[in-house]
């Protein structure tokens, strides 16, 4: 297979001078003033510009692979013809190595947050790792999603391809002197420079890692401001990734193909391709076996010709037996059994065990402190290392992983234990599950049941201690301001509730004494809907009082049970001074 990355070669001009025509009537299409992200030989509307230099590609306009999908591949829809030539021509196996598909899938969950306008379908992802590197190989993957071997492309060295020095000194593709496409998704190191991305999280950026390199092409795909759910902006999008119509048009038939239907097959299993974009016309794709030769036959002896001078033989002394030979029938050779694969760890997985997990619950916008342990074993029992288990968030919840996404995949330890990522609650209270699955396997999952509550706190305290008194008739000059904790940590969010109650031990709602003001200015004693805000804090509004006077009692509760009393006092007003008799007496008197 290393071979056929060695032997790119470009199709001749004209398929360059289709490709420009079709990329120029795309340049019409585009909506003005997008700019770029970093890549160069892009016109003013962000369109690939048909004599932009191959190093502004993200494969240098590297050869492909020219397959297409089988004959009776589902009709394409009538719109697909708006978008390129899609030319699905089979039913060849839609199977894509499974942890292929999970980094497609991956990516297109993380640009589906990062870049929501982009509509990124990772089928896209699919057609294009299928015309760049056959998925990989068919999957020559580990379990971290890094090629068995690198995937090269051939020396850029203007020999029948694009003229592109050495960018990296052969950090990424090993070549000094010249670049390469490298990875499965087949960037040119200089494109990967600024597009690449950590797709699997393990701090590096690898292109010939199948998650780092899918991530990237999402973002390289996305970078624009293109909508790809568009005809215009997904064509545009195609050819900077690699500026040909046949491209265009190869990977618009892998497109539609998935998008009637995939599957997972094993990883190393996925179906190989074998046209290739430098084969030359005529030429078989394939190397063709040598003809198998046959050992020479040596000649029966014959007389010499009628009228030759030699000495006629003397006939044997015993006539010569003319019955023919038996005939033996001829042996058919045994059956062949083709090779078994070996066994990978993956295959060896009978079921998936619950390692532990203890109970799932937590607080709307807390992180779980538990976390989810899944173990993958054998028939017997034994523990399965290096296997991939994928966990999905199901059900209507905004709880995510606490990377942001709802699917997430770890490999087994020796010990064949998966721990997933932590749980981050969102707002919505309720239970929900999350599911474990083997990577590559049509095996029963183990499913987890989740709970998020609401917001709690269990302590409220004033931030003041100033007395609270009020003159019968009128307002409070202090509002109460409480502070909730939960377990000694801010409790914000909280929910509250404050009520003017008749007595400690009769928690009824009091008919005198202090009370609030509606919109409408009318005297309320309860106020519900209440919410701690920033710092735990509730500041209640104003308190006014009637004309009772005496000592009340202001009770605030929240979820999660924290309870306050707060004591009010209510006094006379103070007794107008009588006039002194010299004050009240007649002038004179």
């Amino acid at each position: 297979m290393a071979a056929q990355f060695g032997r790119r070669l470009r199709k001749g001009a004209a398929n360059t001078a289709v490709a420009a025509v079709a990329v120029a009537a795309l340049a019409a299409s585009q909506a003005p003033d997008v700019t770029t992200d970093g890549a160069g030989g892009q016109t003013s509307s962000g369109t690939p510009s048909p004599d932009a230099p191959a190093g502004d590609s993200a494969t240098g306009n590297s050869p492909y692979y020219t397959d297409l999908p089988p004959l009776n591949s589902p009709t394409p829809s009538p719109s697909s013809g708006s978008t390129g030539t899609p030319v699905v021509t089979g039913d060849a196996s839609a199977g894509i190595p499974a942890t292929v598909l999970d980094a497609y899938k991956k990516a297109e969950a993380t640009l589906r947050e990062k870049k929501p306008g982009c509509n990124l379908p990772w089928e896209l992802l699919a057609a294009i790792g299928k015309v760049e590197s056959g998925q990989a190989r068919g999957g020559q993957v580990s379990a971290d999603g890094t090629t068995t071997s690198p995937i090269l492309g051939p020396q850029l060295n203007g020999v029948g391809f694009a003229n592109i020095s050495d960018t990296d000194g052969g950090a990424y593709d090993g070549d000094a002197s010249y670049d390469r496409a490298v990875g499965p998704m087949q960037f040119i190191p200089s494109t990967w420079a600024w597009a690449g991305r950590d797709g699997n999280g393990d701090g590096v950026k690898n292109p010939n890692n199948i998650y780092d390199a899918a991530l990237a092409a999402g973002h390289y795909l996305c970078r624009f401001g293109w909508d790809l759910s568009t005809a215009s902006d997904l064509r545009s999008a195609i050819l900077s990734y690699n500026n040909s119509t046949d491209y265009l048009n190869t990977v618009l038939s892998w497109l539609e193909y998935y998008r009637k239907g995939t599957h997972e097959v094993p990883d190393g299993t996925g179906q190989l391709p074998s046209g290739r974009s430098d084969t030359p016309a005529g030429a078989s794709p394939t190397p063709t076996p040598p003809a198998t030769s046959r050992p020479p036959v040596k000649p029966n002896p014959t007389p010499p010709a009628s009228g030759g001078s030699q000495k006629p033989t003397s006939p044997p002394a015993t006539p010569p037996d003319t019955t023919p030979p038996p005939t033996t029938p001829p042996t058919t050779p045994p059956p062949t059994t083709p090779p078994t694969a070996p066994q990978t760890p993956t295959d060896t997985v009978h079921h998936l065990e619950d390692a532990g997990t203890a109970k799932l619950t937590a607080m709307a916008g807390d992180v779980f402190t538990e976390r989810i342990s899944t173990r993958a074993e054998t028939k017997s029992g034994e523990g399965v290392g290096r296997v991939r288990v994928r966990f999905t968030i199901v059900g209507a919840t905004d709880t995510t992983f606490t990377g942001g996404e709802t699917v997430a995949t770890v490999v087994t330890g020796s010990a064949g234990v998966a721990v997933a990522p932590a749980l981050q609650a969102g707002e919505k209270t309720g239970s929900f599950t999350v599911r474990a699955t083997v990577v590559g396997r049509s095996l029963p999952g183990v499913g987890y049941s989740a709970t998020v509550t609401a917001r709690a706190a269990d302590t409220l305290v004033r931030t003041t201690s100033t007395e609270l008194t009020c003159v019968a008739g009128g307002e409070f000059a202090e509002r109460v301001q409480v502070r909730a904790t939960y377990q000694g940590d801010v409790a914000d969010g909280v929910a509250a509730t404050a009520t003017l109650v008749t007595s400690a031990d009769d928690p009824a709602v009091n008919d005198k004494g202090p009370y609030f003001k509606d919109a409408d200015g009318k005297a309320v004693r309860t106020l519900t809907g209440l919410t701690t805000g920033a710092g735990g804090l509730l500041t209640l509004p104003e308190l006014y009082a009637d004309d009772t006077t005496g000592t009340f009692l202001l009770r605030l509760t929240t979820t999660g049970g924290a309870t306050l009393t707060v004591e009010l006092t209510v006094t006379a007003p103070a007794a107008s001074p009588s006039p002194s008799v010299s004050e009240s007496a007649p002038a004179g008197t």
